[in-house]
Order: C-alpha cells, then structure tokens, then sequence
C-alpha cells in the first residue's frame, strides 16, 4: 500500500472477528513503531502487547470506550520511559508518533485498530498501571486494539481548507 493512501483510508475499526493474530504481525508493527521520529533520538519508548483474554477482558471494564478490547484479538500499550527522556512533553510526542506508526502497519496488515487514550488519564492511567504491573517511572501514554476487522468504514473527505494558514493567521 502506497503511503499516501494508507494515510487517507485508515479508519477507527472497534468491531472485531474472533481470530487471532500470526506473531510475525507484532514484529512489523512494532518495527514501525521503533522507526518513529522522536526527540533527540532518545526512542523512549516500550511496547506491552497483550493477547490474554482475560487481561483484556478486566482492561475493557476500566473504561467504556475501551470495551472493544473484550472481542479484539490483541492490544498494544505505548509506554515512555522516564529513565531515557527527561521531558514528559517530548514522551507524549514520541509515543504519539509510535503509536501513529503501529495503526498504519496495521492497517496495512489488513487489520484493524483504534487509538485508545491513556494518558493523562488517571482513571485510565492508574488502573492499567495496576493491571499490568508497569514501573513508576514508565509513562503508559496510550493502548491500541488490534484486530482482524469485523466491519468497514467509510473514508470521509477531512481536508478542510478553512483551517489552513499561510504565513500569519
């Protein structure tokens, strides 16, 4: 898939079938992942996958808009490490962008996959933390369910030349 149209025709899948997923997929998304830009090329980035039903079951109850995770085959947490970036601000940034990576693989991958908030969530942020056992000093900034797509989606035109401009304001 060219760039430009995995862009474009990407869309928010939150309805799953009840398959799982070959392991090899991980290691493309999370090469994307790891190819992401990120500040001073510190990359402070780690990656939780999850594929345990029942851990995924007790995270779609910690939040209503993550339920889809009951059915996904998987979900992919994007963590910062604070060990490896001094500045929160620049962990959001470069997790962001390894999390935008991870949606585009999947989508090419013929999957599909939602961005999750996480952070600066604490209802979300402290119970993932608990369930997943993450260190203090690890940041989970968002989580992403994967899976085989049980649903399509139309691609709506979102170029909006009223929000663009030139120079000054």
């Amino acid at each position: 898939m060219e760039t430009l149209k995995a862009i474009l025709t990407r869309r928010s899948i939150r309805k799953y079938t009840n398959n799982s997923l070959p392991e090899e997929y991980y290691e493309v998304m999370l090469k994307a992942a790891m190819h992401a830009p990120s500040a001073r090329n510190r990359q402070p980035w780690h990656f939780i996958i999850i594929s345990d039903r029942g851990i995924l079951k007790q995270l779609a109850e910690v939040s209503p808009s993550w339920k889809m995770l009951e059915v996904a085959a998987s979900a992919i947490v994007v963590c910062g490490d604070q060990n490896l970036e001094d500045s929160e601000s620049f962990i959001i940034q470069d997790c962001s962008a390894a999390t935008q990576n991870i949606l585009l693989a999947a989508h090419e991958l013929g999957l599909g996959s939602v961005w999750l908030g996480v952070h600066p969530r604490e209802d979300r942020l402290i119970p993932l933390k608990n369930i997943l056992d993450i260190p203090e000093n690890i940041i989970p900034v968002s989580m992403i369910s994967i899976g085989k797509p049980d649903e399509e989606r139309e691609t709506p035109d979102r170029y909006n030349v009223e929000r663009i401009h030139q120079d000054t304001w």
